[in-house]
């Protein structure tokens, strides 16, 4: 039997890739596989197990490297950002190969990707897409929600709501994906700012540990035509006295597409 591993967020569109997955090939020898941050919002929790019973029983796996970005970061010595994506790299798709390297066969295992067909580059653009990448591991890979019938975001919502599930409060809060509570350090300023609007507990405890870290940065600053480093208090303060930011400076994680081995 082919082994079929869906690479699984918790986001609506690993979801939907999992049902797909399903409906086409069955639940045998189907693994929903669930690599944990250790910070993702409580409701992505919830959801993540709801929705993993939804596509059938016992097909989640969840497998941690035991540290958070933040621990990361410190054991590394710096802090990840769009160039050097130290926890998607360590934290998700190392973990996830080694994992798959230890219980699965190359000649008989398909991964699977929630990448829908607005994210089509990030599966298929050469050396950095995902195909690629998973090719020069040996392994197979495919992106469901990038073939047709083509779903929007907001339809695979209303095709989870409409098999009785409730998505993760992300989606209804305005945020472009559900990654790590909200946080991510491919984020742009535009999306900082709306998580200090949406969930300032959580932007406040990254202040806190950006601020402790010492060394870096997360944000750049270009207003002015020079770039220069922003904290993320900076930012807070700034938008806390009025201030004017890139609300479409969006950016964020594509956790198994970027990078290659």
């Amino acid at each position: 039997m082919t082994a079929r591993v869906v690479m699984y967020s918790g986001g609506i569109g690993s979801w939907a890739a999992a049902k797909r997955v399903a409906e086409q090939h069955g639940l045998v020898d189907l693994t929903l596989l669930f690599c944990d941050t250790l910070i993702e919002d409580r409701d992505l929790y919830r959801f993540l197990g709801e929705a993993a019973e939804n596509v059938g029983p016992d097909v989640l796996l969840r497998i941690t490297d035991g540290r958070t970005p933040w621990q990361l970061f410190h054991d590394e010595g710096m802090i990840a950002n769009t160039r050097v994506d130290l926890c998607s790299r360590i934290l998700k798709r190392d973990l996830s190969d080694k994992w798959l390297a230890e219980n699965c066969d190359p000649a008989d295992t398909v991964v699977y990707l929630g990448l829908d067909w607005s994210e089509a580059h990030r599966f298929d653009s050469g050396t950095r897409g995902a195909r690629h990448r998973y090719a020069a591991l040996g392994w197979h890979a495919e992106a469901p929600m990038t073939e047709p019938p083509y779903l929007t975001k907001p339809d695979m919502i209303a095709w989870a709501l409409d098999e009785g599930l409730q998505p993760s409060r992300a989606y209804a809060q305005g945020f472009a994906h559900d990654n790590c509570g909200g946080f991510c350090v491919k984020a742009g300023i535009g999306h900082f700012a709306h998580l200090l609007r949406t969930r300032p507990e959580v932007y406040r405890e990254h202040e806190q540990q950006e601020a402790d870290f010492g060394k870096h940065t997360i944000l750049r600053d270009r207003s002015g035509g020079t770039t220069k480093p922003l904290s993320l208090r900076a930012l807070r303060q700034r938008l806390e006295a009025g201030g004017q930011v890139d609300m479409f400076d969006i950016g964020g994680c594509g956790c198994f597409s970027e990078g290659t081995p």
